[in-house]
């Protein structure tokens, strides 16, 4: 008996879930799916440039896993491109990440991507209108910027 697939975490939804060549009808189009951490595997590798040791981290699986989904995702992209089919981005086994957030005296504290989509505005401990906000991800180093995500909120 195999054992059981661990959920992959994912940090972001993608708006548009469906893409096309132009002018063919989708009914007339064969289609390829892509899964959500497919597409996340995509993101954090080749959008955002991290490491495959520090995006399997993110994803809470292992860096071969994350190989995997990796290369699983390339090929179909490919596959649609060269061949004119259709991209669908849906299902898979995952999780959303929790953003995780720290007020300017210490306070931490953690939102799941559905919970909200602005940066919260005071900090539920101690009402401080300053909050930096670190991008989604487990263990982050307060202070380490992850390509612009780090950005500290004033609110007057």
């Amino acid at each position: 008996m195999p054992r059981p697939q661990k959920i992959r975490r994912v940090g972001f939804l993608p708006d548009a879930r469906h893409f096309k060549p132009a002018g063919i009808p989708l009914r007339l189009m064969k289609e390829v799916c892509v899964s959500i951490e497919e597409a996340e595997a995509i993101r954090l590798k080749d959008l955002e440039g991290m490491e495959q040791e520090e995006a399997a981290r993110k994803m809470n699986i292992s860096r071969p896993t994350f190989q995997r989904v990796l290369l699983s995702a390339r090929y179909k992209i490919a596959d649609a491109l060269l061949y004119g089919k259709a991209i669908r981005i849906e299902g898979g086994n995952f999780e959303m990440a929790l953003r995780r957030f720290r007020c300017m005296h210490g306070h931490e504290w953690e939102l799941s991507e559905t919970e909200t989509e602005a940066t919260p505005q005071l900090c539920p401990t101690c009402n401080t209108l300053s909050i930096p906000f670190q991008a989604a991800e487990t263990g982050s180093t307060p202070g380490r910027r992850h390509h612009g995500k780090d950005v500290t909120v004033d609110f007057i």
